[in-house]
């Protein structure tokens, strides 16, 4: 909890850092920072793609679109999918092109995952209805595997990819928009040719529902859309029913059936990813949709604990603002733990500082909403960016009242996307469709 992605790679690698998604990057935070370059740095990342009957044209980076950050050949690698339907990878330094940029089919949401263990590999997730494998280390991206939505059955929902996956041991678990989580046994290796190879097999796969989940919901749309979290031998994820599961995978590699070990309903669509403390606690989001008993009466913002089955629920907090509906209530961030706070956007436009022991208020911000962007805590700084394309950096050095904003940053188009921190650097997009590099001027 709270720290890198293992030791075989120095970079920020996944959706929030880690495997219990706690990470946030490494130091220093700017201090006073300005746009040092844009990607591209002419045009902009933008694709039409179609949601229903409606097709629209989507720009820059969403909804998680955090950047992976990494050092590679004595280069800092920033590698991230955007709306333009392409996964692309920059210098950190200049914000040149590395590779040219892989293409896909559709949008890309998500976060990708760069392989933790060394290997020149990244996993990443589209709205065309793959989950790819590609290899980086020749002179262009390849795609070495990729999982269909429709390669597992039954699913309920639709073929997108959000979630950015976890590797351990060789194993990739992720869950999909087809309803779906996923355990593959990637093979890794590499060939005569010292070109990097995958072998992947799909070892287990199970619904993200049940017929419980199904009649309380009253709807089919329980896709999982957030990013799996791993403590120890279970993995945790929550998916768009409220349906908040943790299933014990491990001996899957040995070919044990993983079993479902906790099962808790938050009672609306939960996308935003678990986050999981030192104490194997969860803390969970949700949005507020359907706007049923058990979403008023669960709250929006809650902590549970596993080793609690039968009555996990520690704390919940309702968000004020569900009398206004679903447009602006709720949560879609990812919550982030720094000290004995839970910092908390929630998208009507309040950030919610909490007391993880109790839950209590210790302070809440007033920005503009949709507040989707996840926040980061680096070296005591909280970085939230908001819909109005303003970055927030606040100092939390000190617990108690509002804390003070030691600056902030207005840049072009609305921040959904989560910042990454990385040496003197921020990497964030936005909507107005270009990737940003934030750092302080020469």
């Amino acid at each position: 909890m709270g720290g890198p992605y293992g030791t075989a790679v120095d970079g920020l690698l996944t959706f929030r850092g880690n495997p219990t998604r706690t990470f946030y990057g490494t130091g220093p935070v700017p201090r006073d920072p300005e746009v040092a370059w844009r990607y591209p740095a002419g045009g902009s990342l933008c694709g039409e793609s179609t949601v229903g009957a409606e097709t629209r044209t989507w720009c820059g980076t969403g909804w998680t679109g955090q950047p992976a950050v990494f050092e590679r050949g004595g280069r800092t690698w920033v590698v991230f999918g955007a709306y333009d339907h392409r996964v692309h990878f920059v210098d950190g330094a200049t914000g040149a092109a590395l590779l040219p940029p892989f293409p896909t089919g559709d949008i890309i949401k998500g976060s990708v995952t760069v392989d933790p263990d060394g290997y020149p590999l990244v996993y990443t997730g589209s709205r065309d209805n793959r989950f790819r494998v590609l290899s980086f280390d020749g002179a262009e991206p390849v795609e070495l595997w990729a999982l269909e939505a429709s390669d597992t059955a039954p699913t309920l929902w639709n073929d997108d990819w959000d979630g950015s996956a976890v590797v351990l041991d060789d194993l990739l678990f992720v869950g999909g928009e087809n309803s779906r989580f996923h355990v593959v046994r990637l093979n890794r290796g590499y060939g005569p040719d010292g070109r990097v190879t995958v072998a992947p097999e799909l070892l287990f796969d199970t619904a993200g529902w049940d017929d419980e989940l199904l009649a309380a919901v009253g709807d089919r749309n329980v896709s999982i859309e957030s990013s799996v979290a791993v403590v120890g031998d279970v993995v945790y994820f929550a998916n768009s029913g409220g349906l908040v599961q943790g299933w014990d995978v491990g001996g899957v590699a040995e070919g044990e059936v993983p079993e479902r070990v906790f099962r808790f309903w938050t009672g609306d669509d939960t996308d935003a990813s678990v986050v999981v403390d030192e104490d194997g606690t969860l803390y969970v989001a949700s949005e507020y949709e359907r706007g049923t008993e058990r979403s008023r009466a669960v709250g929006q913002v809650m902590k549970l604990d596993p080793s609690r089955p039968d009555d996990p629920l520690v704390w919940s907090v309702v968000d004020a603002g569900i009398g206004a509906g679903a447009a602006v209530a709720g949560a879609w961030a990812t919550p982030a733990l720094h000290g004995d706070t839970l910092y908390a956007p929630l998208t009507g436009g309040r950030l919610l500082a909490l007391d993880r022991a109790t839950g209590a208020e210790r302070w809440s911000a007033g920005l503009p909403d949709h507040l989707w962007s996840s926040p980061a805590v680096v070296d005591d700084v909280l970085l939230q960016g908001d819909c109005a394309g303003v970055l927030h950096a606040y100092d939390v050095s000190r617990a108690g009242g509002p804390p003070p904003e030691r600056w902030s940053v207005a840049v072009e188009g609305c921040i959904e996307s989560t910042p990454a921190v990385w040496r003197g650097t921020i990497y964030v997009g936005t909507r107005a469709g270009q990737l940003l590099a934030l750092r302080d001027p020469p």
